[in-house]
Formats: C-alpha cells, sequence, structure tokens
C-alpha cells in the first residue's frame, strides 16, 4: 500500500470519529452537566395481584362503603376491580357463583393506625423497632426498614377482614418518621405487602409522650417545648428546601452551582412541605389539636388526620373546616391525664359535624375486630339522638381512611373500577356474632373461614410444637 493511500485511510478513519464524538456530544449531556436528581422512591413496592377467576356474589345485602345500602343483589368483580352492583347476569363462563343470601358484603377494613411488625408478637426486645427514641426528631427514620413480615398479627387482621393498613412508628417523638400503607398479604418483604404508589405519611405527636420521654435527656419538656421544636423544624425544612430550589434554578441558568449536602431528615420535612408526604398526628386534647392546626397554617403543610383524638368532639367544626379526619378509638380513655375527658359519643358526634371520622386500633388486638368497634360507636350515637345509618357509619372503616391515606382513588368503596378489596360477613358486621367469612383483595380469595387449609400462616409459626407432640 502507496504512503498516499495510508494517508487517505487514517484521514476517513479520523473523520468517522471526529462524527461519532460529536454525535453523541449532541445526544446527551456529559454526566458532569446534569443536574443532581435524588431519587424519592428508592424502595419500591413489589407487590403483585394474585390472578384469580371472576367471582358472582349473588343475594347479598351490601354496605358500599359510602353511605349506600343495596339488600338482596349482586356484586360482580373480575381482574381484581370492582366491575358491578346490581343483579348482572352478564358473566364469563369461567365465574365463581357465591351465594350469599343472608350475607354481608362491604370494602374491606382500612386500619390506619397499626404497629404491626414493628412491634410484633410474640413480644420480645429483639424485634420491638417502633420507637427511635434518641432524638425528638427523627424523620429520617421509616417504618418500613422495621417491619417483620412473619409478624402473626397480619394473619389475625386479615381474618377480621382488614384488607390494608398503614404501619407507623411509635409515639416517643414529635416527628417519629415515616409511616408506610400496605397491603395485607403475606410477603417475604415489606416490599411485597407495598401498597403500590400510596403516599407516605409522617407520624407525629404531641402532648404528654414526647415531654415525658425527653424531659430528661435535654428537652423538651412542655408543651410549649414541643410546639418550639415542631416550628424550628419546619422553618430548617423550609431552608433546606430553599437550598435545593437554588441549586435548581442556578443550574438552569447555566452557572455551576454546588450541591447541596443530603439530609434525610430535612429531606423527609421538605416533602411534607411540598405536599407529597401526609401528616398523622397523635394528639389527644383539643386545646393541642387546636395548636396544631395553627402551626399546620403558619407553615403551610396539611395535617391528613388526628389520630387517638379523644377530646375530637369539642373541636369537631374545626376539623370539618379545614378537612382534617379524625381517628378514635370507640370506648378507650382515662389510661393517662391528657386522655381523661374522652367519651363514648366522640366518633359519632365528629361524624355529626360533617368532619371525617375513623375508626382505629392502635393495637394487635383491636384491629382483629374493628367492626365491632364501629358498631359500639354507632350504638352509643343512636343511643343520644344521633341518627346515623349503618351504611353511612361504615365510612369510618373504609373510605374515611382510604381518604386519609390518599389512596380512595383505589380503594376504600365498592365503585366501579376500583380494587376489589372485600370482605362477605356471616351476617350484619355490626352485629357481635358475626364473622369475616372471606376475605378477598384485589379480587383474589386470601381468606376463606371455612377452609383452614388456606388460611394464611405466618413462617415463624410453622414447625412450632403444639400440644400433645413428643419433640
Amino acid at each position: 500500500m502507496s504512503l498516499e493511500i495510508s494517508k487517505r485511510i487514517l484521514a476517513i478513519a479520523l473523520g468517522l470519529s471526529t462524527f461519532v464524538l460529536v454525535s453523541c456530544g449532541n445526544s446527551t449531556k456529559k454526566p458532569e452537566e446534569q443536574a443532581v436528581e435524588i431519587n424519592q422512591n428508592p424502595f419500591p413496592s413489589t407487590y403483585r395481584v394474585i390472578e384469580y377467576p371472576p367471582v358472582l356474589f349473588t343475594h347479598v345485602n351490601v354496605l358500599d362503603g359510602i353511605g349506600g345500602y343495596f339488600e338482596d343483589t349482586s356484586v360482580l368483580i373480575s381482574s381484581g376491580k370492582i366491575v358491578s352492583i346490581g343483579n348482572d347476569k352478564n358473566v364469563s363462563s369461567d365465574t365463581l357463583t357465591v351465594d350469599a343470601k343472608g350475607k354481608w358484603l362491604t370494602p374491606g377494613i382500612i386500619d390506619v393506625h397499626s404497629h404491626l411488625g414493628v412491634y410484633p408478637t410474640p413480644t420480645g426486645n429483639a424485634h420491638s423497632d417502633g420507637n427511635e427514641a434518641t432524638a425528638p426528631v427523627t424523620a429520617q427514620v421509616w417504618a418500613e426498614h422495621s417491619i417483620w413480615p412473619q409478624d402473626p398479627g397480619f394473619q389475625r387482621a386479615l381474618a377480621g377482614g382488614v384488607t390494608a393498613m398503614q404501619i407507623l412508628p411509635g409515639s416517643a417523638n414529635l416527628v417519629g418518621g415515616r409511616g408506610v400503607t400496605v397491603k395485607n398479604m403475606p410477603g417475604v418483604t415489606v416490599q411485597d405487602m407495598k401498597f403500590p404508589d400510596a403516599p407516605y405519611g409522617l407520624k407525629m405527636a404531641c402532648g404528654e409522650n414526647p415531654k415525658r420521654v425527653y424531659g430528661d435527656k435535654g428537652g423538651p419538656s412542655t408543651r410549649m417545648g414541643n410546639v418550639a421544636g415542631y416550628r424550628q423544624s419546619w422553618a430548617d425544612a423550609q431552608d433546606y428546601q430553599r437550598s435545593w430550589d437554588k441549586y435548581y434554578a442556578e443550574f438552569d441558568a447555566g452557572k455551576d452551582p454546588k450541591v447541596p449536602k443530603r439530609d434525610l431528615k430535612l429531606e423527609t420535612l421538605a416533602l411534607v412541605l411540598k405536599g407529597e408526604i401526609l401528616v398523622h398526628m397523635h394528639c389527644y386534647r383539643a386545646d393541642d389539636m387546636g395548636t396544631m392546626l395553627d402551626v399546620m397554617k403558619e407553615f403551610n403543610y396539611k395535617i391528613t388526620s388526628f389520630h387517638h383524638a379523644v377530646e375530637s368532639y369539642k373541636i369537631a367544626d374545626r376539623l370539618a373546616a379545614d378537612g382534617v379526619c379524625s381517628a378514635m378509638w370507640a370506648d378507650w380513655w382515662g389510661f393517662k391525664l391528657e386522655a381523661y375527658d374522652g367519651i363514648q359519643e366522640n366518633i359519632p358526634m365528629v361524624h355529626a359535624a360533617k368532619a371525617c371520622a375513623i375508626v382505629h386500633s392502635d393495637s394487635e388486638l383491636g384491629i382483629q375486630r374493628l367492626n365491632q368497634e364501629a358498631a359500639k360507636a354507632w350504638a352509643n350515637g343512636n343511643s343520644v339522638g344521633l341518627a346515623i345509618s349503618e351504611a353511612e357509619a361504615w365510612q369510618w372503616l373504609s373510605s374515611n381512611p382510604a381518604k386519609a391515606l390518599g389512596i380512595f382513588a383505589q380503594t376504600g368503596s365498592l365503585e366501579k373500577g376500583k380494587n376489589a378489596d372485600v370482605v362477605l360477613w356471616s351476617a350484619n358486621p355490626f352485629s357481635t356474632y358475626a364473622q369475616a367469612e372471606e376475605v378477598y383483595i384485589d379480587g383474589a380469595l386470601v381468606f376463606d373461614r371455612n377452609n383452614p387449609a388456606m388460611w394464611p400462616v405466618s413462617d415463624f409459626e410453622l414447625g412450632q410444637p403444639g400440644e400433645g407432640d413428643s419433640k
């Protein structure tokens, strides 16, 4: 090959390589030219819907979860969704028919306040992981990183008709950390249970608990110290968000700004200020709730619900005006001073004020019979002249919790197109004698009281020696 030809080939090769470099440079920016983006979903849900044939319930009494009652009707579920309510006979050949004459169908119960998995049973210090009681504000911790999916309490709750729940950190701290909403399905990891696309909750607490826990640890030791702690935390979160807003603005302007240092605590609080995380606040007294509503408005964030809230009846008009739910017990009160002024008509009085009333558990035992807790509150309301129907009262267990958790578009009521999270009860679910006979999550039968062979069992309980075993 002549020297001249070799030079020409080299020139062509260099030209092609230059073209490739220029083309790549025009298609994307170099890594150092990309703004830093924080992954806000580093632990995505791995939940999968179970495939199951369509199911037609016939001759069933229905509480639809949004105030409606239908007697002796049919409900069709298919492909994980509610298809219809009414005597619809247009069903496919593979449809399973359930003769539910004399029985009742409701949306699955949703518990907004549970500690299953973070305070599992059997109780022991080794897996008691609900309170990161090391500082008054621990917004950086996430309850899902403490949840033990083998907690047998999940299966007990399923037998009580609970199809979804929010697992929260405990209430030692002003800000206890993120809660997570889960489907009540067995899983190897919590991500297998995680409700897809449900927003995170932030657990906060006011009143006696934080000042009791931190009074001898440098504070806060008073209610005024509590409030100062919240306010400073929100102010710090505002500064943190401004630093990132400035970074992005300068980057977009073609400058070379310094990337702010990531702070997991302030990141969570900043997401609350942006409306992406919902605040659930442990609070008993009406005056404390009023103060927290003022702080909410000062920093322009949203308290989705007050939990326990034994004095909500005193402030129900403000809860209604501000669109804040109240998650309550039917009749727990008096076990500490801030819980002293509870009344058994609390839940129905909040409902009567047109505020969002919720029945919650905060108990591995209470979660197994939340229908009975709602029945007690309903009866107590009616006994003082608050004429609330059973259909209205079921909102306390399904649609109102779903709204508080930000998942009402997916579940919480029997409406066409929503997730088929339903419970078939042996009798009127407001009866003491009613039992959850069948529980469906996303249209799949996951609990059948009449078929013990298919009852979900925790891995922890398998192989445990029972009565009469010789080993």
